[in-house]
């Protein structure tokens, strides 16, 4: 009897642990690029719904990249961000149009200060239904904006490798050098120029 009471107890610890899981917030990866990885961090980091934002390289061919090789090399890869989100509490749309106001769209040689193939915008969908969501928003802001010739791409995901850990959340453990760099690079008053004529 002992150990029946013993096996009751344990599905009943096995049903719990079930139900827990499925009642945790669900979570969806979204990858973007957009210049610098510690301020793309930054960014996404203050949205609600948001749990998780890591810097990382992406794009490329090179296996396991670093930051000199990403940065000197051919590699093909970008600075980018994987960002951990609730869609209950943030949709990918919502994510998509936080993007497109971090960056600067016009920009076919990198992202404000940082020039290079490495520091240039692009969206890589995870699956069908972002690439859809994607080329919809692209569409969008391609016509607010009255032009065609955008620099910011669609990418197919490929391979995130995370970057360094002295990248992480860089904006956190060197507030000071982050805002210096930040407001030197321009990369707030170019976003305003840009976006503040259609809003």
């Amino acid at each position: 009897m002992r150990k029946f009471s013993t096996y009751i107890a344990f599905f009943a610890l096995l049903l719990t642990q079930a139900a827990t899981s499925l009642a945790a917030d669900p979570e969806e990866k979204a990858i973007f690029a957009g210049g610098c990885f510690w301020c793309m961090e930054s960014d996404f980091e203050k949205l609600n719904g948001v749990s998780k934002v890591v810097s990382g390289y992406t794009g490329g061919t090179t296996k396991n990249p670093t930051y000199k090789e990403v940065s000197y090399s051919k590699t093909g890869h970008y600075e980018a961000v994987e960002v951990t989100y609730n869609p209950e509490k943030v949709s990918y749309p919502q994510l998509l149009s936080h993007f497109w106001k971090n960056v600067d769209p016009y920009d076919d040689r990198g992202q404000f200060c940082d020039k290079g193939d490495s520091y240039l915008s692009a969206i890589f969908p995870l699956n069908k239904k972002q690439h859809e969501l994607a080329q919809q928003s692209l569409e969008t802001i391609t016509a607010k904006l009255g032009t065609d010739k955008l620099a910011t791409k669609i990418i197919d995901a490929k391979p995130f490798y995370l970057a360094e850990t002295y990248h992480q959340d860089y904006y956190l453990k060197n507030p000071t050098r982050y805002k210096v760099y930040r407001w030197n690079c321009g990369r707030d008053k170019r976003l305003e120029e840009v976006w503040e004529a259609i809003k």
